[in-house]
């Protein structure tokens, strides 16, 4: 969505999920989708399209790198995930998606992961796959940017590799950030659909946490208060007039002033996704909790065109 805003051309996709492809083709209609696992894609022989890319960009799964989980606990380890059914080691596909990109030999590749990945031992895996891409034939950098300085009412944080082929000698990319935040209130104020909103029942415990809570706060602050102890940290009463926390795939974001979670309206312009994307009347949350915010990857996507792209 990012790059069709950018004034991008999307020629294929890939994903491994069923479900995913069908929210994508279903949004996007792109001309091509191959689904499967993508150390398939290197097995096979692949569309002609394909070989002529301004632009390979790929988001492998990024959950063993997340500060949240078991981190250095699942590296290396076969594990079953829902997308796709599929057993896989995900911190294996970041490499095969460098290799796809190597088969391809696009001008640009940008590929997208969590903050995590900056932190700890992980940071062997950045390492690792900047010498992957200069070992191909790419020139890399590394940006950590947050998506309430795109042009987001969101802050998200991700890291975002970006290449290009050595033979296309460019100067630096850079990506400028906006100084002029986007706060909730601007984002929603036009909002129509509260009526479906989904009140908290007076005689839940979320109900009182979230009166215990102040905007800005995690319920988890109200449980240490009230049972001592320490959950409801995916709990969270927004701000008014300051972009949301990042949108979570699961847990709870509730409305600064009435005692209430964020309508699925307000999530999709908090993700600055369009209000009439079709979710299908699920999986709102989860498909915008997983995603890099589509203005976000505009902005990244407008760089690359004007610096890298354009004298080529």
């Amino acid at each position: 969505m990012g790059y069709k805003k950018a004034g991008y051309k999307v020629v294929g996709a890939n994903d491994i999920d069923p479900v995913m492809r069908n929210y994508y083709e279903t949004n996007l209609v792109p001309p091509m989708f191959i689904e499967g696992p993508i150390i398939e894609l290197l097995k096979k022989n692949l569309p002609l399209e394909l070989y002529n890319l301004d632009i390979l960009d790929g988001s492998p799964p990024c959950s063993t790198f997340s500060l949240v989980g078991n981190r250095e606990a699942d590296w290396g380890r076969e594990k079953f995930f829902r997308e796709g059914q599929a057993v896989q080691v995900l911190d294996d596909l970041f490499f095969d998606f460098i290799n796809l990109a190597n088969k391809l030999q696009p001008k640009v590749i940008v590929a997208e992961n969590v903050k995590g990945m900056l932190a700890g031992n992980a940071k062997g895996y950045v390492t690792a796959i900047m010498s992957k891409l200069e070992s191909i034939g790419y020139k890399p950098q590394l940006f950590l940017l947050n998506s309430a300085f795109c042009g987001v009412p969101q802050r998200r944080e991700r890291v975002f590799f970006c290449a290009i082929r050595k033979d296309l000698f460019r100067n630096k990319l850079t990506i400028k950030t906006d100084k002029k935040i986007v706060t909730f209130d601007e984002a929603t104020n036009d909002c129509t659909n509260l009526h479906n909103a989904k009140y908290l029942g007076k005689e839940t415990i979320s109900y009182k946490y979230w009166h215990l809570t102040q905007p800005g706060s995690r319920f988890s602050s109200a449980d240490n208060m009230v049972r001592q102890k320490q959950s409801w940290h995916g709990a969270v009463k927004i701000i008014g007039n300051q972009p949301t926390p990042t949108l979570m795939s699961a847990g709870g974001m509730y409305h600064y002033a009435e005692p209430r979670h964020l309508t699925e309206q307000e999530m999709i312009r908090v993700s600055s996704f369009p209000d009439d994307y079709n979710f299908f009347g699920k999986l709102a949350q989860y498909v915008m909790g997983m995603s890099v915010p589509p203005k976000m990857m505009q902005k990244i996507a407008e760089s690359i065109c004007d610096q890298w792209l354009s004298p080529v």
